[in-house]
């Protein structure tokens, strides 16, 4: 088992920055990637950022998000990084950390923080 918490959700004005951080505890060797998936109100979860848990650390990132948000990881801390910038009053939703476990099919996260809210205003 792999548990995951965020933190670094909170309210922002549009065009301003968040940074959101995920630490994992437990058997955090059994996953192989992870990933940040946001839900807005109303709509389905979508993943917005993913990372192999590895040297190669192989980005994915959502079109959405593509080119003001980064992902990023401290692998010896156990810690996922999602920075945000030029934030949209469309990104609000809540925001979770997940983790694949390896050989598990490369859409299926199997490990869920309990997520993190953010919100922009304009």
């Amino acid at each position: 088992q792999v548990q995951l918490k965020e933190s670094g959700g909170g309210s922002v004005q549009a065009g301003g920055s968040l940074s959101l951080s995920c630490v994992a505890s437990g058997s955090t060797s059994s996953a192989c990637a992870w990933s940040w998936y946001r839900q807005a109100p109303g709509k389905e979860r979508e993943l917005a950022a993913s990372i192999t848990r590895d040297d190669e650390a192989v980005t994915t990132y959502s079109d959405s998000v593509a080119g003001r948000f980064t992902i990023s990881q401290d692998l010896a801390e156990n810690t996922l990084v999602l920075q945000m910038s030029s934030l949209r009053p469309s990104d609000t939703a809540v925001y979770y950390c997940a983790a694949r476990r390896c050989g598990s099919p490369l859409s299926i996260f199997d490990y869920w923080g309990q997520g993190t809210q953010v919100t922009v205003s304009s």
